[in-house]
């Protein structure tokens, strides 16, 4: 008779993307991941424009021939893991503990409204963390756990089936906002996304402005999520916050505010790749959670 007291072990399919110009980041992200304990893993590096080469025994690699971009990068990694959760790690992030993974799914067990975990993200070196890390518009203690309606997308974790009926990331995005949709695709699920303070994982303080085309896509990433996934009637609304949001944050720049307002445009010009709007009850829920889906 099997062992009453042997639990299968939860698995886990790990997508790490990479254009392949950080090695030592992922070797270092690789690393913290097959010292993992508690936990089987299926890991694969999707090469963005890249054949991967030298990596560790038991992570898989597939070949892109040319970028595709965050979103469908990963997407076409998901395509070839399987497991129970789906987790996804940037290569230039890494998880210090062991049983990160481990504790994350334990979170996820012990509260089955939450279907999405955003863990807090550390620059290892002791640099400052950006504020923009914390996905709440009161940042308050970086330490403090919550629900969040967006996500840094560098190390995020879902149960697969939650992770598969979001319809995965927002390909058209290319870069910019896919955590945004994903998170709300979560919710419209009656689920929750979570950031959990109290997990951590490893990523180096960067400065994401530091090209012109941060910008563009910046914009018209912002009036796609609208297009996609809101209520006609929130569109408007939604735009016209961010671009008064934006007015404010950029009056200074104008490189950038010409950039971000031909991004705007371009949003409004071009096709936004599919919609699936919402429902107004998740319009409602995130409300009374603490943020109207409209900035």
């Amino acid at each position: 008779m099997p062992d009453p007291s042997a639990q299968r072990l939860p698995t886990v399919g790990v997508v790490s993307l990479s254009q392949g110009t950080r090695p030592d980041d992922l070797a270092r992200g690789l690393s913290s991941l097959f010292a993992q304990q508690g936990v089987e893993l299926d890991v694969v590096v999707v090469g963005n424009g890249w054949q991967p080469t030298g990596l560790p025994e038991g992570a898989r690699a597939i070949a892109l021939p040319e970028n595709v971009g965050i979103p469908a990068g990963r997407n076409r990694g998901v395509e070839q893991v399987t497991g129970d959760y789906i987790f996804f790690l940037d290569d230039d992030a890494s998880i210090p503990s062991p049983t990160f993974l481990r504790d994350a799914i334990a979170q996820l067990v012990a509260d089955p409204s939450i279907g999405l975990l955003q863990p807090r993200v550390v620059d290892a070196s002791g640099k400052e963390s950006p504020r923009r890390w914390i996905p709440r518009i009161r940042k308050g203690d970086a330490a403090d756990s919550s629900p969040v309606f967006s996500v840094w997308e560098g190390a995020t974790l879902l149960p697969r089936p939650v992770f598969d009926a979001t319809g995965g990331w927002a390909e058209p995005f290319f870069y910019a906002h896919e955590g945004v949709e994903l998170a709300w695709r979560v919710w419209d699920q009656g689920l929750r996304t979570w950031y959990a303070g109290d997990l951590i994982a490893n990523h180096p303080a960067i400065n994401p402005t530091r090209h012109d085309y941060y910008y563009r896509l910046n914009a018209r990433n912002r009036v796609w999520l609208a297009k996609r996934n809101l209520p006609w009637a929130l569109v408007p609304v939604y735009v016209a916050a961010w671009t008064g949001i934006q007015l404010l944050r950029s009056v200074r720049n104008r490189a950038g505010l010409r950039a971000w307002f031909g991004g705007w445009a371009e949003g409004w010009r071009e096709p936004a790749g599919g919609r699936r709007s919402i429902r107004w009850s998740t319009v409602w829920r995130m409300t009374r959670a603490g943020r109207p889906p409209v900035i």
